[in-house]
């Protein structure tokens, strides 16, 4: 129980390091930001319920909720996504959980590497072929790969789904493209009766490098990465918690954490599941 206790103040401390709590720690630049993002490997643009990381309103703005009133000072997270979204420095997309999402040009390869492509421009007709994808996913991608980077009013006009019934069905399709990593936005247009809308792309043409980076990366050496990634960043998490983080089958996750054990990254701990090595050295 002691072990435990000290383990539990020793985590608490530790992600208010890893998530920019901590007193004097918070960012106050845009490049401070992608240092943040580039530091961390993977990072949410808000908190999200269920996927423990951190998060860039959190290393801005402390920790607590989101602000409804739009002129809060903590928005400025909003501002520096849309600047960095046409710079390549950092990935942003629907992500972890399909939700607002950073990595790393670093880690983007290991994420690649466990997306289901096979490195082809047009390979989610593979998926649409095969059933991953939906008929509205295929035309979206049809719409970029022949007309180039769109803003979202013109991709639905492409893509034919303009109409208000097909609305729902057309962001579900873009969120399940960006997760697989087939779509990427990289801008923002003043269009629309909001006069603000993302640009869209195939992911393969503006980060052109990436699946190529990705090529020699072998599947466990990806997802050790990405789960070592993830537990270095909370200091502990369950498998159930990160099974639905990543949305990898639980097995996965299992065999995973059981290498990174082997190779003394983590250790298993039942009050709080997997641990970081780095926890309990600093309990010694």
């Amino acid at each position: 129980m002691a072990k435990t206790s000290s383990l539990q103040a020793q985590l608490a401390s530790y992600r208010a390091k890893t998530y920019r709590t901590a007193t004097g720690s918070r960012l106050h630049t845009l490049d401070e930001a992608v240092d943040f993002i580039d530091t961390c490997g993977l990072a949410t643009l808000w908190p999200v319920k269920g996927v423990d990381l951190p998060s860039l309103w959190i290393a801005v703005a402390g920790d607590r909720p989101v602000a409804d009133a739009h002129d809060d000072p903590g928005h400025i997270t909003w501002r520096w996504k849309d600047q960095l979204l046409d710079q390549r420095r950092v990935y942003y997309g629907k992500l972890l959980r399909g939700r607002a999402t950073f990595a790393s040009l670093e880690m983007l390869p290991y994420l690649y590497a466990l997306a289901p492509r096979v490195a082809d421009l047009d390979d989610y007709r593979l998926a649409y072929d095969s059933g991953q994808l939906t008929y509205e996913a295929k035309q979206i991608g049809d719409a970029l790969l022949q007309e180039g980077p769109l803003h979202t009013i013109d991709l639905r006009r492409f893509a034919h789904q303009s109409g208000d019934s097909a609305k729902s069905r057309f962001e579900r399709a873009l969120t399940v493209l960006q997760r697989g990593l087939w779509v990427v936005p990289i801008g923002v247009a003043e269009v629309g009766a909001w006069r603000y809308a993302f640009i869209y792309d195939l992911f393969d043409r503006w980060f052109d490098q990436i699946p190529q980076q990705a090529r020699p990366i072998r599947m466990r050496m990806a997802r050790e990465k990405v789960l070592g990634t993830c537990l270095r960043l909370s200091g502990a998490a369950r498998e159930a918690e990160l099974a639905r983080m990543l949305s990898w089958p639980i097995a996965e996750v299992r065999q995973t954490l059981e290498h990174l054990a082997d190779q003394g990254v983590v250790f298993f701990e039942p009050e709080l599941g997997w641990v970081i090595q780095d926890l309990a050295a600093g309990t010694s």
